[in-house]
């Protein structure tokens, strides 16, 4: 089943891209649920791993670097309503330094700059480095991905 195949699972699920071996999604691939959320980027032995796009069914997306199926490294989440976070992420959740910003463009008062831990600034200090890396990730992503 190597190579590259469609496949349309029973639930609904889609997709389009590169199999290994064993029959698992690895490579670049295009998987959308049944719910209208999409992912497009790269997979590792059927986990998305890598730089890629992931748009959900409620509007909110993520752009950058996957790690065994989740957030994992640098990236940009947005959320639906306008509000978005560049920075770390762990295990699929935000977790290192970055910076969140309202809907409106502000940053709060104080900056909403630093290590976080979950959606709370654990320590306020610059966090421009990871700012820019997780800027370079989200396009990195948006231009593999072709999105």
């Amino acid at each position: 089943m190597a190579g590259r195949h469609k496949f349309k699972y029973d639930d609904g699920d889609e997709y389009d891209g590169e199999w290994n071996e064993d029959g698992q999604r690895h490579g670049f691939g295009r998987l959308t649920f049944s719910d209208k959320t999409s992912y497009v980027g790269y997979f590792k032995e059927g986990l998305c791993h890598g730089h890629g796009v992931l748009k959900l069914s409620d509007g909110s997306s993520y752009e950058g670097e996957f790690s065994e199926g989740k957030y994992g490294g640098y990236g940009v989440f947005r959320r639906k309503d306008g509000m978005k976070f560049e920075g770390q992420f762990v295990d699929g959740k935000v977790n290192g330094l970055g910076l969140a910003t309202f809907a409106d463009g502000t940053t709060g008062r104080p900056k909403n700059e630093g290590t976080f831990q979950g959606n709370r600034v654990i320590n306020r200090c610059g966090a421009k480095d990871a700012i820019r890396k997780a800027q370079v990730a989200a396009q990195t992503a948006k231009v593999q991905a072709q999105v």
